[in-house]
C-alpha cells in the first residue's frame, strides 16, 4: 500500500515551458494536464500548489535528465537545484525520475496522432510529463511503495 495514496503529478522542465501530467486517484494511468510558461521559480511553485490543492495531488514527480548510459546531463544538476528547492516549497513530497527520451517519444507519439506544428510544440511538453508519469507508475505498481 502506498504511503501517500491518491494522484500524483509529475513536471516535465523545459527552458521556457513546464509539461504537466496528472494520475488518476487509484494511480494506474497518467494523462496530460496541461503546459506552462516557465516565469520565475517562486511563481512557478506558487501555480504547482494551486494545482496540488485543486487537483488534491499527495505526490509530486519531477522529470530528471540523464543520459541513456545513466550520467549526468548537463542540465541534471539544474534539475536536481530546483527540486530541492521545489521540495521545500510545496505541501507534497517530491520525488526524481529518469526521463531519458521522453520528449522525442511524446513527439513521435503526437506524429502518430497527427498533430504537427504549433499545436504539436504547444502539447509536447504535457504529453512528455504523462510519459515519465506512467514510467514512474508503472515500476511502482504493486511494490507497496513509499511513494
Amino acid at each position: 500500500m502506498n504511503k501517500y495514496p491518491g494522484k500524483v503529478m509529475a513536471l516535465d522542465l523545459g527552458d521556457t515551458r513546464i509539461g504537466i501530467a496528472l494520475s488518476d486517484a487509484t494511480r494506474t494511468i497518467a494523462k496530460a494536464y496541461q503546459v506552462i510558461k516557465r516565469k520565475s521559480r517562486a511563481e512557478d511553485f506558487a501555480r504547482y500548489q494551486r494545482i496540488i490543492d485543486e487537483q488534491k495531488v499527495t505526490l509530486l514527480v519531477v522529470g530528471l535528465p540523464v543520459r541513456l548510459d545513466g550520467t549526468d546531463s548537463p542540465q541534471t544538476a539544474w534539475v536536481r537545484d530546483y527540486t530541492a528547492e521545489l521540495a521545500a516549497n510545496v505541501s507534497v513530497p517530491v520525488a526524481l525520475h529518469d526521463e531519458a527520451l521522453t520528449t522525442r517519444a511524446a513527439e513521435s507519439s503526437l506524429r502518430e496522432m497527427g498533430i504537427r506544428g504549433k499545436k504539436a510544440r504547444q502539447r509536447v511538453d504535457a504529453v512528455a510529463a504523462a510519459l515519465i508519469l506512467q514510467s514512474f507508475l508503472d515500476e511502482t505498481a504493486g511494490k507497496g511503495a513509499s511513494l
